[in-house]
């Protein structure tokens, strides 16, 4: 006799296909939300560190940008300390000069003319004297002009006063030229 099976062995083996087939859906959409959520936790902690290494690339621009300033501001004040010590050096430089042309003045100075005023204009000195004639005062110019620490000198005013003349002129100043120079 032949064995009959009346259970419904195909039902329950389709009931068991779906029950495994919904749980396999599930598990892999449980599967794929961690992906995605790893993913996410992934991009948002790149995201955050990529903030922190901005904020500290602009914290540390700006301290460069501050000490810059601070260099900046360094440079100014030595460029003026050095013009200031440029002009202490000039002046040092010039002091002997000043005195060597106050020695030339006496010196190219002729017998009966007397300075009234001297008064240095840059590289020019402006003098007005008395002389007792014409001649003294041409001498003073040839004197002038022949020294090494004057250039040509310039007669602008010669007028007469209680028989003396009373002049003014012009003269610039020169450094005479070293040997070694070939200016």
């Amino acid at each position: 006799m032949a064995l009959i099976n009346l259970r419904p062995w195909r039902e329950e083996r389709n009931a068991a296909r779906q029950k495994q087939f919904i749980t396999n859906n599930a598990a892999a959409a449980i599967f794929a939300a961690l992906v995605v959520f790893g993913i996410g936790y992934y991009f948002d902690m790149q995201s955050e560190w990529q903030q922190k290494r901005n904020q500290y690339l602009k914290t540390e621009i700006a301290k460069l940008d501050q000490l810059r300033a601070e260099i900046d501001e360094l440079k100014s004040l030595r460029a003026r300390l050095l013009e200031r010590l440029q002009a202490i050096h000039e002046l040092q430089g010039n002091r002997p000069i000043i005195v060597r042309n106050f020695d030339e003045l006496v010196r190219v100075l002729p017998d009966g003319v007397n300075y009234t005023s001297l008064t240095r204009q840059g590289e020019s000195v402006n003098v007005m004297g008395m002389a007792q004639d014409n001649l003294e005062v041409s001498s003073l110019m040839r004197n002038l002009e022949q020294s090494l620490w004057f250039g040509e000198p310039n007669l602008s005013q010669v007028d007469s006063k209680d028989g003396r003349k009373l002049f003014k002129l012009t003269v610039n100043l020169e450094k005479p030229k070293a040997e070694g120079d070939n200016e």
